[in-house]
């Protein structure tokens, strides 16, 4: 993670170390010994190569698996076997992607580049320019394509041609959070997190604001004291949206109306999970916690991967799983915490939560690895 000015990198060499590093600059703590009472399978595994500085994930489409380099290459995988169908060059620099959806791989380039391949046979179907660097995924429904770009704007864009459709932006404070999340798109609604903690649910048509929410209140004395932006996805079911702030707290609210449900002095960076009755975060100094969805009260914490980093919690099953910065996939039980599972990647960082991939899930490590795993 790293900090910019608008209009203006600050280098802030301490900090933007300490954000951006794959190591944690606080000793982590030591993984615990556990009985196992279950494993980690994995189904097939395949090399796409590194995501450089940028946080790249696979998109998952109902034939295929779709991953991409920060050099600029993109791979359409079986999702079955993960036998790899093709390769094609990008010709840009990836630093946000992948998304897929209706036809089309989408991925975002450092210089505003955007462009939309064929699923099924690679080549190009649009290639624009948005208005600043494309840091996360792009997503699309109903024949509109939202990106999100540095400058905190999100651009909905016609799916066909990649034509501008409609342009969204807010003020934002002086000195940001430099951040990855991309939209949730759910009921012709695009919810977005943004500085200075605000939750926003813009009309996928349109990208007229339907209501805008606090979920966190700047606080401290200086500039980096107060920051409190939302640099994770919003988890959106039919009637409730959560977000959490870094440096913040958490809000849920009215889905449909932005109207404050409940909130909790809970700081994240890197998000949240949902699933039947609970939510799951992953707090800032990597604890991981159960809460009631309904009214924010914690049901179980796991505090044995302080300090490691962990990604946002993937719920599976009867599970939670989530990675972390040496590149272990730990998998827990989602009513105790207590852990029944673990086992380690290429060693080198897991930086988001895993994927939905049918009855398992889809891992892409910082160094490159793409893993299909299921538990059993």
């Amino acid at each position: 993670m790293k900090l910019q000015r608008q209009f203006a990198v600050m280098l802030l060499p301490v900090l933007m170390a300490a954000c951006s590093s794959d190591k944690p600059t606080i000793e982590p703590t030591k993984l615990v010994d556990f009985k196992a009472t279950t494993k980690i399978d994995v189904r097939w595994k395949a090399d796409v190569g590194g995501a450089g500085l940028s946080e790249l994930f696979p998109a998952v489409t109902r034939e295929a698996v779709f991953a991409a380099n920060a050099k600029g290459n993109i791979f359409r995988f079986d999702r079955n076997t993960g036998k790899q169908s093709w390769r094609i060059d990008s010709g840009f620099e990836i630093t946000g992607g992948v998304g897929a959806g209706e036809g089309l791989v989408l991925v975002g380039g450092g210089k505003g580049e955007l462009a939309a391949f064929d699923e099924d046979t690679g080549q190009l179907q649009w290639k624009v320019k948005v208005s600043s660097e494309v840091l996360a995924a792009p997503m699309i429904a109903d024949g509109i394509v939202v990106v999100r770009t540095g400058n905190q704007r999100i651009t909905g864009l016609s799916a066909k041609d990649g034509s501008r459709l409609w342009l969204y932006e807010r003020a934002t404070p002086t000195l940001i959070v430099r951040s990855h999340a991309s939209v949730v798109i759910r009921n012709d609604l695009v919810y977005a997190g943004f500085a200075a903690g605000k939750l926003a649910a813009i009309g996928l048509k349109n990208g007229v604001v339907v209501w805008e929410s606090s979920v966190s209140q700047p606080r401290g004395s200086t500039e980096l004291e107060r920051i409190s932006d939302i640099t994770s996805l919003p988890v959106v079911e039919d009637a409730q949206v959560c977000a959490v702030a870094f440096q913040g707290s958490m809000a849920c609210f009215d889905a449909v109306q932005g109207g404050a449900l409940w909130t909790r002095d809970i700081a994240s960076e890197k998000g949240l999970a949902i699933s039947g009755k609970n939510l799951y975060i992953t707090d800032s100094d990597s604890n991981v916690l159960a809460l009631d969805k309904s009214t924010g009260a914690t049901i179980w914490k796991n505090n044995q991967l302080t300090n490691r980093k962990v990604t946002a919690a993937y719920p599976l099953d009867d599970y939670l799983v989530v990675g972390d910065y040496e590149g272990y996939l730990h998998v827990l039980k989602s009513d105790d915490g207590s852990f029944v599972a673990r086992s380690k990647t290429d060693g080198s960082a897991i930086q988001d939560a895993p994927v939905t991939l049918g009855d398992g899930a889809l891992v892409q490590t910082s160094g490159g690895e793409l893993y299909s795993i299921a538990i059993h």
